[in-house]
């Protein structure tokens, strides 16, 4: 187990729709910030499925906020908040099942997390020291997900376009597009280089403070 530290942690939340961009723009401040930013995927506490047979596993809306297990992830953002180091589990998506070995975040002054749903609670946000909503075109991220799911996750383009119009469209609809009234800055995908600028500045500042307390 690692050494816990002392340290003050200042919590980025980056929301979007799947293809809408959110994972793309995090690596791009993970790379600005180096060892001072750790990255955070909310993907990664979804529900173990384990206790089911495999073609009941297929039949879980994997795009309704029921499919997260809440109470690990807030209990898990908290500490991380606080500057611990936490054991953080690990998605398995090819057969919906949790990793049996946990992944350790060591801590760091500034954390990007990136997820569908993060600004759905009012708990949650009040955990954020802030946070950025990617506004992305229905039919862009329906052709990023075509991208990634057949060459990731092995799928077919067919599987992928009705999945997209059964449950990922009406689910975005629901529970998705309305977290943009919550967020402290809301971001067209893809992004321009002028609001790229601006949320970098916005993370430093928050950087620069955690580093003076």
């Amino acid at each position: 187990m690692p050494h816990e530290t002392e340290m003050n942690s200042h919590l980025i939340a980056i929301v979007g729709g799947s293809g809408s961009g959110k994972s793309w723009l995090t690596q791009r401040l993970a790379e600005e910030f180096g060892e001072d930013a750790g990255q955070l995927s909310l993907d990664d506490f979804y529900r173990d499925l384990s206790h089911l047979k495999p073609e009941e596993r297929e039949e879980t809306n994997f795009d309704h906020p029921s499919a997260i297990d809440w109470p690990l992830f807030h209990g898990c953002i908290s500490r991380i908040g606080r500057g611990e180091a936490v054991a953080l589990p690990s998605y398995d998506f090819g057969t919906h099942t949790r990793h049996q070995a946990a992944k350790w975040w060591e801590p760091r002054p500034l954390v990007l997390i990136e997820g569908l749903w993060l600004l759905h609670d009012l708990g949650l946000r009040r955990l954020y020291a802030m946070s950025v909503f990617v506004d992305c075109p229905e039919h862009v991220r329906l052709e990023r997900r075509l991208e990634r799911d057949q060459r990731e996750r092995g799928r077919s383009a067919r599987s992928v376009r009705a999945q997209f119009e059964r449950q990922v469209a009406p689910m975005h609809n629901c529970y998705v597009t309305g977290q943009a009234q919550h967020a402290d800055m809301v971001m067209e995908s893809p992004v321009s280089s002028t609001q790229l600028v601006e949320l970098r500045e916005r993370c430093g500042q928050r950087l620069r403070h955690a580093h003076c307390l």
